[in-house]
């Protein structure tokens, strides 16, 4: 009879793709990794996967198996988790990425509390403006601004920022003040680049979404830079409120189409798919959630 662990090292070959990738993630050998496979395989009387030189892929019945096994192997770790929060002290190091400007207003407040109640618990903030590779950079959880690419991560999504237009009263002077969304056609607007679909800004008018292509000579994957170049008159921007408030209360730059209000940015804990979520970063995640939802400014 398969074991618990088989399972497991079957979601990690769907996962890494290779035999080898799984067995290195899973700090196994080649050949235990393979046997488990094999033996899985004969006992379901089914193949589970196709095997090409360079990697494998999963059969029609491999996928249905997965993606079932899945479910129930996230009820198990979820138990699992459960229990040993009851009954055990948290400890271990957690990496955690987030983009420079919303880490230390709103990140580092939870985290140290997060601390205060869980002292055995380290957590070490990876702060960059780009998304990380999770993998790559051996993260155990980051948090994302925005739409998710279709990256594969697991995800749950922690609410959303409000977000707004605005611009320097120079610039509106000089240029004029957009009166709809369809105006911004004719302004040059401050590109955020490093996420996705950076020149398709989306509004809300009349209930519902749309979609406006802006363009503009200033771009940058600094979301700082960018807030900043409008300030100095690059032109129109987009960013949660919360960034520019001091901004926007000094005078140094005005809030437009408001009426077209963009739909509110989402902001999701994302981690790398595994059967079994360490209980720290599980804890860490609930606490996440239910610390920046007093935040102004943050809708569910």
């Amino acid at each position: 009879m398969a074991r618990l662990s088989d399972y497991e090292i079957f979601l990690a070959i769907l996962d890494a793709g290779s035999l080898t990738a799984a067995a290195r993630r899973l700090d196994r050998s080649l050949q235990s990794v393979s046997r488990s496979l094999a033996s899985l395989e004969a006992e379901l009387g089914v193949g589970l996967v196709r095997r090409t030189t360079r990697r494998l892929h999963p059969t029609p019945a491999g996928l249905a198996f997965g993606a079932r096994l899945r479910g129930a192997m996230a009820q198990i770790a979820d138990a699992r988790d459960d229990l040993v929060r009851s009954g055990a002290e948290l400890t271990g190091l957690i990496r955690v990425a987030a983009s420079t400007i919303f880490a230390p207003a709103h990140l580092v407040p939870v985290a140290v509390g997060f601390q205060q109640q869980h002292p055995r618990v380290g957590i070490e903030l990876v702060l960059a403006d780009a998304f990380e590779d999770l993998v790559a950079s051996d993260l155990d959880l980051a948090v994302r601004i925005g739409v998710l690419s279709d990256s594969g991560l697991r995800a749950r999504r922690l609410g959303a920022l409000r977000r707004v237009i605005f611009a320097s009263p120079g610039y509106l002077e000089h240029r004029g003040r957009p009166r709809t969304p369809d105006d911004l056609t004719r302004h040059r607007c401050v590109i955020r680049t490093g996420v996705a679909n950076p020149t398709h800004w989306t509004f809300r008018e009349s209930g519902r979404s749309r979609i406006v292509d802006v363009s503009g000579s200033f771009s940058s994957t600094s979301a700082a830079a960018c807030n900043e170049a409008v300030v100095l008159g690059a032109g129109i921007g987009v960013a949660p409120l919360w960034q520019i408030g001091a901004l926007v209360e000094g005078g140094r730059v005005e809030l437009v189409l408001n009426d077209y209000e963009p739909e509110p940015a989402p902001v999701h804990a994302v981690w790398s798919p595994t059967p079994q979520l360490p209980a720290r970063t599980r804890a860490f995640i609930d606490h996440l959630a239910r610390g920046l939802a007093s935040w102004p400014g943050w809708t569910a």
